[in-house]
């Protein structure tokens, strides 16, 4: 992956957040269903473990590195966090990087769902 020019940096930048606030705020809507529906201690522990484990993945997800943004930007378009219009300004190189990283992961989730037939 390539460092991208200044210009781009930005737009891929403000990208980025906009994905991360739809992440954070999917994840804050859900952390809150299952608070209010906790009922026990055991539940409670549950949605610390649980939350301990989406931490992590997003740390995973939303680790900010130039060198891996587009990456990042990809998974976001994958997951349904961000709308690939949103790109619009990058360079076509940007973008076909961005695009095969979306085909790569595609490819994982068809190659998974097929082990599980």
């Amino acid at each position: 992956m390539r460092e991208l020019p200044k210009a781009e940096k930005r737009i891929a930048r403000r990208a980025y957040e906009k994905g991360r606030e739809a992440v954070l705020a999917k994840t804050l809507a859900e952390f809150k269903a299952k608070a209010a529906a906790a009922t026990t201690i055991e539940d409670m522990w549950s949605l610390v473990d649980d939350s301990r484990s989406v931490g992590r993945e997003l740390d995973n997800l939303l680790e900010y590195r130039n060198w891996k943004l587009t990456l990042i930007l990809a998974r976001l378009i994958f997951e349904g966090y961000l709308d690939e219009r949103e790109l619009a300004g990058l360079s076509e190189e940007t973008l076909e990087e961005v695009h095969r990283h979306l085909s790569s992961l595609r490819w994982v989730l068809s190659a998974r769902e097929k082990g599980r037939q």
